[in-house]
């Protein structure tokens, strides 16, 4: 036995260099858990062409919507498929964190050791947006005005129930010493049309969906979750800034393919991810659409550590809040 495997180490040691000269001859997948249109979707479309080129002249990527169970479902799949690298897949915090650390009895993946984690894409800020007509002018009157109301007055809207904007919703409920009526919707396109027509008074948004209403005046953008100011809106200050700690952590949006991929494979498809990320119009593009792309070192290494590290912070956010998710 130890001999055969000394043998098949061997083996793949000659083959390496082949391998990853070969990759790819045939199309590859790259899957999103999401519905067409949404942040998920928009990065993966982005990213998808410019890979491509990076991977070679006749290199093909095709962008492959799985909806359903906010991402849950799409990445169960992932795990069962072929870790060749031509079928990946743009996962993001809710599948990827809040789901395993909120969900009694978690997940059926882990996403640490199922997967090989290829890169990180992005960390966009959350967005806190409220409706036209809230009764405050500024982000600190708004604030104020939600510290003050009294409790269960303020409705707000998520995109479903123990998920990542939920979880952040209920933080801040934590952080303010208030109690609020959560409304949770179907989708984050659900939740934004809640509050634009005054349903529910505020809510925290996936900035990618909420980037369209905030430009168009429909909602009101009124802090960042995240560690600092995002480029494109340098006047919305951040929830530190208005003096509630806690709150650096945004978003992420993640590469990932079924665990047990060849190290040769994977760098090819790392080393096309970073350079797609670091070419100016991709950057430029992606941070017109609401994200944040990841610059400097992004190496497998570099996208298992951080993922571990999210489900940490989702897990201590989930007992923190109280929110679980009934499978």
């Amino acid at each position: 036995m130890r001999r055969r495997r000394s043998l098949a180490f061997a083996l793949a040691v000659l083959l390496a260099p082949w391998c990853a000269s070969a990759f790819p001859d045939r199309p590859i997948t790259m899957a999103t858990g999401y519905a067409p249109g949404g942040s998920t979707d928009i990065a993966a479309r982005i990213l998808a062409d410019r890979m491509a080129t990076q991977l070679g002249p006749d290199a093909r990527i095709v962008v492959e919507n799985r909806p359903g169970a906010a991402g849950t479902v799409a990445t169960e799949w992932l795990k069962r498929q072929p870790p060749d690298g031509y079928t990946v897949m743009v996962t993001e915090t809710g599948a990827a964190a809040a789901a395993p650390a909120a969900l009694v009895g978690g997940t059926r993946y882990d996403p640490v050791a199922d997967f090989t984690h290829l890169g990180v894409i992005s960390t966009p800020p959350g967005l806190l947006v409220v409706t036209e007509r809230f009764p405050a002018a500024t982000p600190a009157d708004v604030l104020a005005r939600m510290r003050t109301a009294a409790p269960d007055s303020i409705t707000y809207a998520s995109s479903g129930f123990g998920g990542v904007l939920h979880l952040r919703a209920e933080m801040l409920a934590q952080a303010l010493g208030n109690r609020f009526v959560h409304v949770p919707y179907r989708s984050g396109a659900q939740m934004l049309q809640a509050i634009l027509t005054g349903e529910a008074q505020f809510g925290i948004a996936a900035l990618a969906s909420a980037t369209p209403l905030v430009r168009e005046g429909k909602v009101r953008g009124v802090a960042m979750v995240g560690s600092r100011r995002f480029p494109l809106y340098p006047d919305i200050p951040t929830l530190e800034e208005l003096g509630l700690p806690g709150f650096d952590d945004g978003g992420f949006f993640l590469l990932i393919a079924p665990a047990g991929m060849p190290q040769p494979v994977a760098a090819a498809l790392n080393r096309a991810l970073v350079a797609s990320l670091t070419a100016l119009d991709i950057r430029d593009k992606l941070l017109f659409a609401g994200h944040d792309p990841v610059q400097g070192p992004n190496t497998p290494d570099d996208a298992r550590a951080f993922m571990a590290r999210q489900l940490a912070i989702y897990t201590e956010i989930v007992q923190r809040t109280g929110v679980r998710l009934q499978p």
